[in-house]
């Protein structure tokens, strides 16, 4: 029986990840209007298809062997400019009720695994 440690399993599920949320930030995307934090310049809804394309570009660039360290360096990019979002939605949400706040706080820390996937996939690790 062949078991993937945690880290390679969260390095596997990048593409899928983020092919996915990629298409839904153009399919659904008041949710993510919704946590784009609002002292930043410009539309909320624009920060939001920026980020979907650029979830879509770096499931591309895992996705293709010769370009896979280069798609590593964006995803760690990406799961750092999008943090911000997370830490927003965990603040409008904290009289929200506790199984609500529960997910908004349980997305903080899961943003260090990918993070660390996207660098050991730069590396070549």
């Amino acid at each position: 029986m062949n078991i993937d440690s945690p880290g390679r399993l969260v390095k596997k599920s990048l593409v899928p990840l983020l092919a996915g949320a990629g298409v839904i930030h153009f399919l659904k995307p008041e949710p993510f209007d919704g946590i784009v934090p609002p002292q930043l310049p410009g539309s909320q809804r624009t920060y939001t298809y920026v980020s979907g394309a650029a979830e879509l570009a770096t499931a591309a660039l895992l996705a293709i062997p010769s370009t896979r360290r280069t798609g590593g360096a964006a995803a760690v990019a990406l799961f750092t400019a999008v943090w911000p979002g997370n830490f927003y939605m965990a603040y409008q949400w904290r009289n929200k009720p506790w199984h609500k706040q529960l997910i908004s706080l349980g997305r903080l820390p899961l943003q260090i695994p990918l993070i660390r996937a996207g660098l050991d996939i730069a590396r070549g690790v």
